[in-house]
């Protein structure tokens, strides 16, 4: 059984254009949850939390996926996709929130030969959303395959593995994945002597089954890693340096976005 190699307590963080958060996976823990580069869990009773959303931002390098437990969030992109994601709803490449919500965004690191790779977008409704229930826990499939039943999220650049556990006893996984990592957002959960309290996250061991007690509910992620060097600067990440200074480069110039636009998107993005 895999044990907890160490445990990690969600940072408060204020992202876009003033919404609180708190952040688990970010710059400051890079490589350790390699492919994984970020999770972030917003939402609040507040309204005023989160409200404000975040504005047109460039993303290159990255896939994202946002996960609804609670509200809604409203979606627009660069290829004219537009939706509202409603609770227990997915949809990828998010452009603001807007009501009351709980959610998740994880960003997924993209291999060298699929950094610029052409857009795409994908939005499931809840009804799409695979569940196994068992004695002990409920999971929810978003990605990858749990008791032979697969979750909706397929045909990754990375091959991941991203299941919702609602859990009241024992729960038992079998990956061969060499990244993986859990974060309760509700009670608590043990590992083996290791307590994971509310808001925290646990990067396990890279063999071994998962086996875990408790009353909570927890985010179970896990991909083996790229092992690929990163230049990070806010959402574009990059291999090298000048990659990096590449993109910002073709930003500053208006010619980060390729393909034809909606004028609407084109000038609000570029402002």
């Amino acid at each position: 059984m895999r044990k907890v190699r160490t445990i990690i307590e969600g940072r408060p963080t204020l992202e876009g254009a003033g919404v609180k958060l708190r952040r688990l996976l970010g710059p400051f823990n890079i490589p350790l949850f390699d492919p994984f580069l970020l999770l972030d869990h917003f939402g609040s009773e507040n309204p005023e939390d989160y409200v404000k959303g975040f504005p047109w931002h460039p993303h290159r390098g990255i896939e994202t996926v946002t996960y609804m437990i609670q509200g809604e969030v409203e979606h627009g992109d660069s290829i004219g996709n537009t939706g509202i994601i409603r609770s227990g709803d997915i949809q990828w490449m998010p452009k603001r929130y807007n009501g009351s919500m709980m959610g998740f965004q994880l960003w997924v690191n993209l291999p060298r030969n699929k950094k610029m790779t052409d857009p795409r977008y994908r939005g499931l409704i809840a009804k799409d959303l695979v569940t196994v229930q068992k004695n002990d826990y409920e999971v929810v499939i978003i990605a990858g395959t749990f008791d032979t039943r697969r979750g909706p999220v397929q045909d990754l650049f990375v091959d991941v593995e991203y299941f919702d556990v609602h859990l009241s006893g024992e729960f038992f996984y079998s990956t061969k994945k060499r990244t993986a990592f859990l974060y309760v957002y509700d009670g608590s959960i043990m590992i083996g002597d290791s307590e994971i309290p509310f808001q925290h996250g646990a990067l396990l061991e890279d063999k071994g089954d998962l086996q875990i007690q408790g009353k909570g509910k927890f985010l179970c992620i896990t991909g083996d890693p790229l092992m690929e060097p990163i230049a990070w600067g806010g959402p574009i990440v990059m291999n090298t340096q000048e990659e990096l200074q590449k993109a910002f480069d073709e930003l500053n110039k208006g010619t980060f976005l390729k393909g034809p636009l909606p004028a609407h998107v084109a000038k609000e993005f570029y402002q």
